[in-house]
């Protein structure tokens, strides 16, 4: 089968049974992560069609046609993200920040201007062990400030 990942179509064998977690980490994408393997940590999001989904429990086969975005894809999109998280202190041991970092590009591909109460509900179920989440949201409030006042795309 044909996948679309980053905008690149990859010929790859896969099994019926084949998460897209599997697939992705087969073929390199290492900034999917596994972690809870049942849809309930968030940290293997991917963006399919623009939107977020949890590649742990996606089979492969019904990928097929559609547009795979992992962060490899969006590195320099993200950029400012990682920036910001980082200066808010809310990026300790990394590992939840890829699906964090996906899920935030969906919220804006689907909410022009989110309030404070729908980046809460967007980010439902993406869980950090680590630095809580007054950080982060105060790093994606920058981040999405960021991006209103400035007239280009990031």
């Amino acid at each position: 089968m044909k996948l679309n990942i980053n905008n690149k179509l990859i010929d790859v064998d896969v099994r019926p049974d084949e998460f897209l977690l599997e697939t992705l980490r087969k073929l390199g994408y290492l900034s999917v992560k596994e972690g809870c393997q049942s849809s309930s940590c968030g940290v293997c999001g991917v963006l399919l069609d623009e939107k977020i989904i949890l590649s742990c429990t996606y089979l492969t086969l019904r990928a097929e046609g559609r547009k795979i975005t992992t962060l490899e894809g969006v590195r320099e999109r993200s950029q400012y993200l990682v920036d910001f998280l980082a200066e808010e202190g809310a990026d300790q041991c990394g590992y939840c920040a890829p699906g964090l970092i996906m899920a935030v590009m969906s919220l804006e591909n689907e909410i022009d201007n989110p309030t404070e109460e729908e980046i809460y509900h967007y980010l439902d179920g993406n869980l950090c062990r680590c630095t809580g989440y007054k950080g982060q949201i105060r790093a994606i409030k920058k981040y999405l400030d960021l991006k209103s006042t400035r007239s280009e795309v990031i």
